[in-house]
């Protein structure tokens, strides 16, 4: 017998899983997607102007440690090789992130070793912090006040709209300290750059005919789906229950386009730091090509903003009371019998790339061997909201 699935989504999430879907079931696959493009958020293309391949919805840098990922999206097309490089520009300086030993020297004028570095930011942590309940304390528990008022405080108030005072500690846990001159943003082995662009990426994936991608058709969740055998939404979960308990909180990025002759800021990516400033970052598109020459160049200067329901949700917030909605849509979302709900969006986390392709490769997984045994697959890919 033939299934017939629909997909929401022509993201990393519902084209994994249909490459997956597709390569092991006798099915057929509809794709369903609101935007003119596939890729979602990572949506890459030409710029018109340049020549140079950029980053629609921000910078992309697909890392990971697990070499089975790795060599899933290198068996669809080449990666280069990439070092994302960060620099942070903070009271007319510019300084290296992650913080590092350079970082430090810099910043407070010293020729450190690694273990004087860490015996010194001991001296600059706040060790009457013993629990820390929020991002701020995390900070000043880890490295101090000077480092954090610098690096850290100002763009965090930007990107969150609201004081780090009101974000978890748990944000803050992913910002590495190094004791070491390594400006690798990135700590995972394998990092790279696919040489056409995460959007040609994506459509090698879905390069089969049992697939077929509708664009610019926006979905709800009240139309007959009755013809499918299965529906597995990458949305919103809010959306899919029409907001019914309110909506969760995202932050969302506009952008401001600039072109210009030659290298515009030498490094792809430049955060700035202070509060007063009111973009977060510029990132020069140019540099994650490198093995491409162009003579000129575009960069987006990037603004962090609450998202209106006009708007791309980019960043979920899960503040306290985004967890009480979520648990309330999970709750509802459990009850459903023959949908699936996986992505960043359909489960409201924070995911990088090599997480969103690993949930689908490893969901996908458990779908096929639930649909072959004739059982009935997990709702979630995920057994817990937070």
């Amino acid at each position: 017998m033939a299934y017939k699935f629909l997909i929401i989504g022509a993201g990393l999430s519902g084209t994994v899983l249909a490459n997956r879907l597709s390569a092991a079931l006798d099915c057929t696959i509809e794709i369903w997607d609101e935007r003119d493009h596939i890729a979602g958020n990572c949506h890459t293309k030409r710029d018109e102007k340049t020549g140079i391949m950029v980053h629609e919805y921000g910078p992309h840098i697909f890392n990971t440690d697990k070499k089975e990922i790795w060599d899933f999206v290198n068996s669809f097309m080449e990666f280069k090789p990439y070092v994302h490089r960060v620099k942070a520009m903070s009271s007319g300086k510019v300084y290296s992130l992650p913080v590092n030993l350079h970082t430090i020297n810099q910043f407070f004028n010293k020729t450190l070793t690694p273990d004087e570095a860490r015996e010194f930011l001991e001296t600059q942590a706040d060790k009457t912090i013993e629990d820390p309940q929020n991002f701020e304390e995390q900070a000043m528990r880890f490295i101090g006040k000077d480092l954090y008022k610098a690096f850290f405080y100002g763009y965090t108030k930007k990107q969150w709209g609201c004081e780090p005072t009101e974000l978890p500690a748990s944000i803050l846990k992913r910002i590495p300290v190094r004791f070491n001159y390594d400006d690798n943003y990135h700590n995972n082995i394998y990092t790279g750059i696919p040489v056409d662009g995460y959007t040609g990426l994506i459509e090698k994936f879905i390069d089969n005919p049992k697939i077929n991608v509708t664009l610019n058709k926006k979905f709800d969740s009240k139309e007959d789906t009755s013809g499918y055998d299965h529906v597995f939404y990458t949305g919103p979960i809010d959306a899919w229950f029409h907001y019914k308990h309110g909506r969760l909180g995202y932050r969302t990025v506009t952008f401001e386009t600039i072109y210009a002759e030659g290298d515009y800021q030498g490094v792809t990516q430049m955060n700035y730091c202070e509060a007063d400033v009111p973009h977060t970052r510029i990132t020069e598109h140019k540099h994650f090509t490198y093995w491409e020459k162009h003579n000129d160049t575009i960069c987006f200067k990037e603004f962090s903003k609450e998202t209106t329901p006009d708007d791309i949700p980019y960043y979920p917030k899960r503040l306290q009371a985004d967890k009480v909605l979520l648990q309330q849509y999970r709750e509802e979302a459990a009850r459903l019998s023959t949908t699936s709900f996986l992505g960043r969006l359909a489960t409201y986390r924070y995911m990088d790339m090599h997480n969103v392709i690993g949930e689908a490769l490893s969901y996908a997984a458990h779908f096929i061997t639930a649909t072959q045994s004739n059982s009935i697959p997990d709702v979630f890919p995920n057994d817990e909201a937070f």
